[in-house]
């Protein structure tokens, strides 16, 4: 981090290291933004007291009230949703990061209480006007479904019942009819969406798009008579508004940028979405009289809604951040296109000019980098232009790491990413690559991933990792880590089998390394959308889940590993890093000499808690300076 010389260093370089990780993990972080019924107040999860809490804001006097006392989740993982009468908040809760949520509800006097309470996970998806209401997906019975709890009897029904996940429930604005998304074609790649009575009889399917596109609601429009939606269809998102009354769909944009839709205002003719343009993401208003878009006048970065986001005819609340501003809460004013921040950024002892920012960039990439592939051998891709962020940590020469993204279909953006800028902090620049199969760029772009894992998304990484590395004389070529969680473990996993003359070290966090177990045992919903989505079945493609996962290839490792992996991790078990740790062994490696191996507990697919967070950035610092070598920045201080 790039430091202002009239800030002077408070500790030794020895304490600096230790100290430096406490405080940037206990920077309190807002999350999950949700207004109030009547638009007066947001309810939102913050940690400033050192444990994630649920606090409201009044939005005419800027007050804040901590409801909650330690009974939410340490996670900050899943949204929160207010009950119609403004009362009440629900709030998921699971077992140790475990995922397996319940549905519970905190009063404005703290009081809490279950308010859905089985087996699997349980994600509410939206609350009716009626007051009465919920509706919400589980995987009680296997397949994640759509449920419908009364609050007046305590009675659950069971909506849907199909082979593929249902999601994305809504409610009409009289809790008559229900719209959300499913799959009821052949084929995998296909999303509808689907309008039914309440109860969940007469079940329609919209027949947005084309086969093969995905399709889903997003807002009911405040006549009930029309429905947001967004399709890719073109290839790129685009955001339509479906009348129900004669079963036609407009269309908005021209097709340029990739864009979601996000919610009606209450006037019924202006709606909200949401612009990818290279590594940012940008809110934008349609008016639907003249079907012109307009942008928020923000500057660049990263700018989004939260589940419920509009407070009145003219406002909306979004959170904003940049790579060296850390997230705030912002009021909108649509009309006038003027803002003011309702929650400000904390930062301790730092400030935002002490963060590393990104560089945006581009590489030509076929797929087949010039390292060495040592594990499966690929002909070239389709030559795709690469995006990806660069950090330059100041260090010269300055060591790097790589960090793939999870999902894998997400895409790293210019916002604040504090394990990002922990890397920095130890003195290492930091790469982020858009490998194709990525979000932002259109349904083609993340095709380019089916039945290819362990592919040409890995050539990408190593690719973009090689021009970095050749066109910037000031990063050390012989210091290069890969570090990832989720898909991005994977990721790491693979890119160590895969080019080990690239990299000195690699940490793999909660990543994938046998697709068949995996496929065996993730949560149903993930086997369907993830797994036979992208790869088909291991009955189907044996090969391919064989050739492609890690643990095939394990004899490649050439350099120290770090295994870090959540006990308690539903989505990707734990058995997938026990079964590395056992590849390794059985190919005499030795543990805590050619490899590091982690179990955590009380935690599952990672953690937004501070004490977790502070757990894995120094399993992190501690891996990266004995087995590379660190030069973290000192915490500085106003003189």
């Amino acid at each position: 981090m790039s430091l202002h010389v009239e800030r002077v260093s408070v500790m030794s370089e020895h304490e600096s290291t230790e100290e430096l990780l406490e405080e940037l993990a206990s920077l309190p972080t807002l999350a999950h933004p949700t207004a109030s019924p009547d638009g007066t107040e947001v309810a939102f999860y913050y940690d400033t007291t050192g444990r994630n809490e649920l606090h409201v804001l009044d939005i005419e006097t800027g007050e804040v009230d901590q409801w909650s006392d330690g009974e939410v989740p340490r996670n900050a993982r899943w949204p929160v949703d207010w009950a119609a009468d403004g009362d009440e908040v629900y709030f998921h809760l699971d077992d140790a990061g475990n995922e397996q949520n319940d549905i519970y509800s905190i009063s404005r006097s703290g009081e809490v209480e279950p308010v859905v309470e089985m087996d699997g996970q349980v994600a509410l998806a939206d609350v009716g006007e009626d007051g009465r209401t919920l509706v919400f997906g589980s995987s009680r019975d296997g397949q994640m479904n759509i449920y419908r709890h009364d609050r007046e009897t305590g009675e659950t029904t069971k909506l849907t019942d199909y082979d593929r996940a249902a999601g994305g429930a809504i409610l009409s604005p009289d809790s008559e009819q229900l719209a959300y998304g499913t799959n009821e074609s052949d084929d995998f790649d296909n999303y509808d969406v689907y309008i039914a009575d309440a109860d969940g009889s007469n079940p329609r399917n919209l027949e947005l798009g084309e086969t093969g596109a995905e399709s889903g609601p997003a807002d009911w429009g405040p006549d009930g008579e029309r429905l947001l939606v967004s399709d890719n269809s073109p290839d790129l998102g685009r955001i339509g508004v479906y009348h129900l009354d004669n079963d036609e769909v407009r269309w908005l944009g021209d097709g340029e940028f990739e864009e979601g839709a996000e919610a009606f205002m209450p006037d019924g003719e202006r709606v909200l979405g949401n612009r990818a343009r290279d590594a940012e993401s940008v809110p934008v208003i349609y008016d639907l009289e003249t079907g012109e878009a307009t942008e928020f006048d923000l500057p660049g970065g990263v700018a989004g809604f939260g589940l419920e986001s509009v407070l009145d005819a003219d406002r909306v609340i979004l959170t904003y951040t940049t790579p060296t501003q850390r997230p705030e809460l912002l009021v909108y004013n649509v009309s006038t296109h003027e803002y003011e921040t309702l929650v400000e950024a904390e930062y301790g002892p730092f400030d935002p000019a002490d963060f590393a920012d990104a560089e945006y960039l581009t590489v030509e990439s076929d797929g087949i980098p010039e390292t060495a592939q040592a594990a499966v051998e690929h002909d070239p891709y389709d030559e795709l232009e690469i995006g990806a962020l660069l950090y330059d940590s100041g260090q010269r020469p300055s060591p790097l790491i790589v960090t793939p993204h999870g999902g894998p279909r997400s895409r790293d953006v210019k916002r604040f990413n504090l394990y990002t800028q922990v890397l920095v902090s130890l003195g290492f620049s930091v790469l982020q690559v858009n490998y194709r199969g990525s979000t932002g760029r259109g349904r083609e772009f993340v095709r380019e991933l089916f039945d290819d894992w362990g592919g040409a998304e890995q050539g990408d990484i190593a690719t973009v990792t090689e021009e970095v590395l050749e066109t910037r004389d000031w990063l050390d070529e012989d210091r290069v880590v890969v570090f990832g969680g989720s898909y991005g473990g994977y990721s790491s996993y693979w890119q160590m089998v895969q080019y080990p003359d690239l990299y000195e070290a690699g940490v793999a966090w909660i990543g994938l390394t046998d697709l068949d177990d995996m496929f065996e045992n993730t949560m149903p919903h993930f086997k369907t959308e993830l797994m036979q989505k992208y790869l088909g079945t291991p009955e189907e493609n044996p090969e391919l889940y064989t050739e492609r996962s890690p643990v095939t290839h394990v004899e490649n490792v050439d350099a120290p590993m770090l295994q870090v992996h959540g006990v308690n991790d539903r989505r990707v078990p734990v058995s997938q890093a026990r079964l590395f740790r056992e590849a390794l062994e059985e190919a005499g490696y030795e543990e805590d000499t050619d490899f590091e191996y982690r179990e955590l507990g009380e935690e599952g697919h990672a953690s937004s808690d501070q004490a977790q967070k502070l757990r894995m950035f120094e399993l992190l610092a501690d891996f990266l300076d004995r087995r590379v070598g660190t030069e973290p920045k000192p915490i500085v201080a106003d003189d």
